[in-house]
């Protein structure tokens, strides 16, 4: 079983309020890693050193976003200090609008991971739901997987549902030697409506993680994108789902 993580993002106003008490908080439910999105003013030294105090590991980082920067050194640098292989990469809508737009997303990004590449870091990439969108009667992430046999993947798989268009352990399967890290969501898949704890919402949590490949995958990344509950309470009912159903595994 892969350990457990958590994407920061969820808890981006209680970190911005008082990052300290929720990175102990995360530490105490039991969950192995984190995954920043925002230092909240830490160096990327003492923020890892931090996490390890507290009996964790940054697993993964969104920070800085390697694809939306033209100079790339401040991601090597980060990534590096945070005691990371890998530099995080996305897009956005306008990326996916149509095939021109498809190819320059892909000889952007191609170019990113090789400048990466030249730093022994491997760039990986993390998925919205417009990426599914069809150009050409194919979905344009299938293009850009095919088209990038180095690059590696975060199967976002709630969005890779595309609000129940499609199959996200599909989307896991199809790239499942590439994808060592998996962002774990759930909720209904309507568009605008808020995620849920992992295991009451509308994907099949199991099916999902056992379409990756047990030899590459290293994290399960737990993510809230929004929350009308507490979202530190959510985390941890997300957190015991994946423990007692033996899907994952942390700290206790």
């Amino acid at each position: 079983m892969a350990p457990i993580s958590v994407q920061l993002y969820s808890l981006r106003e209680e970190s911005a309020a008082d990052f300290d008490a929720v990175l102990a908080g995360i530490a105490q439910i039991g969950i192995a890693g984190v995954e920043p999105f925002n230092l909240f003013g830490k160096t990327p030294q003492a923020f890892r050193a931090q996490v390890e105090d507290l009996g964790m590991q940054v697993s993964s980082t969104h920070y800085p976003w390697a694809t939306r920067d033209t100079d790339l050194s401040e991601v090597v640098d980060t990534v590096q200090a945070l005691g990371l292989g890998r530099a995080p990469g996305g897009f956005m809508p306008d990326d996916f609008a149509d095939r021109a737009a498809l190819e320059k997303t892909i000889e952007r990004t191609q170019r990113c991971a090789a400048e990466l590449k030249r730093h022994d870091l491997t760039l990986f990439l993390h998925n919205h739901w417009w990426e599914y969108a069809e150009i050409d009667g194919r979905p344009a992430y299938y293009t850009l997987q095919d088209a990038l046999p180095e690059i590696e993947f975060e199967i976002d798989t709630y969005w890779a549902a595309r609000f129940g268009q499609r199959d996200p352990a599909a989307e896991v399967a199809r790239v499942a030697d590439r994808a060592p890290l998996l962002h774990i969501k759930d909720g209904p898949l309507v568009k605008g409506a808020a995620n849920v704890a992992v295991g009451s919402g509308a994907l099949d949590i199991a099916d999902i993680i056992g379409a990756a490949d047990p030899d590459t995958l290293e994290w399960l990344v737990i993510e809230f994108d929004s929350c009308d509950t507490d979202t530190m309470d959510a985390i941890a009912g997300s957190y015991r789902y994946l423990i007692e159903n033996q899907l994952g595994q942390g700290n206790d």
